[in-house]
């Protein structure tokens, strides 16, 4: 497992592992603007729902150490708060994580401090997002193993990047995998390699196998025949928005394996932190499904694969109706299948 995704140095400087390179090249960049943050969660040298926020976070101290005085520290706060929050739209992280920001900007903004002081308040605030994060994926973890959700002998397919890599540490649907790596269990992990970004291929495969997790990598349209052949016994996956209702909007990709695990009778789990969950909204058909970059399809790492101008349609995301969920795992406990609104 990466030691650190993300961390912030003297003068406020950010520094970032860039995903984009992974796994044939580990590179780290220094983020020196509110722009630069913006665009390396854009462009996804940083993803994954956990992550994002806690890069957010920082983000916020970066917009605010050109401050002059209060009144213009809080409003490079939230104008930093409004330009990050168009970054990325369906991971709910980075709003909560922006709100939680400017609540404690607002906060510091009235208390007489100077610039210097206020900045290394907003910055402990950063690093308590961050600390939390950790705390609440092991507890994920745990709460798996705990109740019996996995168990040693367990196969388990997972989608996407849901791991340390997507999060501070341990991650969210792989969570499990590194505890019971850690209890000395015998588990062998299923990874399919997530179209067209190749988050599965390139970074969930990379951290399980670097952890020396048995991890096995299939092409996204294997997972129906792994199933139908007997050869998962559950599926784990993460999500970038939850709603009140239990649905849950993650990778594309993930309704897919929702509706074969059904079928096969495969029990079917997500695994997210309460911040990923959306009170305010109701239910799927209000999660803002973010349309990404035609390139990521007809491109291959810079090389031509599709015909030049054919219509492509590429959403990031798609949406699991809870009836297809067998639980959702936070760091609060196990919500069971939801039949009506989610209780926190």
């Amino acid at each position: 497992m990466l030691d650190s995704m993300v961390w912030i140095e003297k003068e406020k400087k950010l520094k970032v592992l860039n995903q984009r390179k992974l796994p044939t090249e580990i590179e780290y960049l220094e983020k020196n603007t509110v722009d630069d943050v913006f665009w390396t969660i854009k462009n996804m040298e940083v993803r994954g729902a956990p992550l994002i926020g806690v890069v957010a976070a920082y983000g916020i101290v970066i917009a605010a150490k050109y401050a002059k005085d209060a009144n213009d520290f809080l409003k490079k706060v939230e104008l930093g708060v409004e330009k990050l929050k168009k970054s990325r739209p369906t991971a709910v992280n980075l709003f909560w994580a922006l709100d939680r920001m400017k609540k404690k900007a607002m906060e510091i903004s009235k208390s007489g401090m100077s610039v210097s002081e206020m900045l290394d308040e907003l910055e402990k605030e950063a690093k308590a997002i961050h600390e939390e994060d950790i705390t609440s994926n092991r507890k994920i973890g745990e709460n798996f193993i705990e109740n019996g959700l996995v168990k040693d002998g367990d196969v388990i397919l997972t989608h996407c990047n849901a791991g340390a890599l997507a999060t501070s540490k341990y991650g969210t649907a792989t969570s499990p995998m590194y505890l019971a790596k850690e209890k000395g269990w015998n588990i062998k992990v299923f990874a399919d390699e997530t179209r067209p970004y190749l988050q599965g291929a390139r970074l969930t495969t990379f951290e399980l196998f670097q952890a020396g997790i048995d991890v096995t990598l299939i092409c996204d349209n294997m997972a129906g025949w792994v199933m139908k052949n007997k050869m998962i016994d559950k599926i784990i996956v993460g999500a970038d928005r939850i709603a009140r209702n239990g649905d849950v909007a993650n990778k594309i990709g993930t309704m897919s394996l929702a509706v074969l695990a059904n079928r096969f009778g495969i029990p079917f789990y997500v695994a997210a932190p309460t911040s990923t969950i959306d009170m305010n909204c109701k239910d799927g058909s209000e999660i803002p499904i973010e349309e990404r970059n035609p390139e990521e399809i007809t491109k291959w790492f810079g090389i031509q694969i599709a015909p030049e101008g054919i219509n492509v349609f590429n959403p990031a995301f798609d949406v699991t109706p809870n009836e297809l969920i067998t639980a959702i795992v936070t760091e609060k406990g196990v919500i069971k299948v939801p039949e009506r609104d989610l209780d926190l």
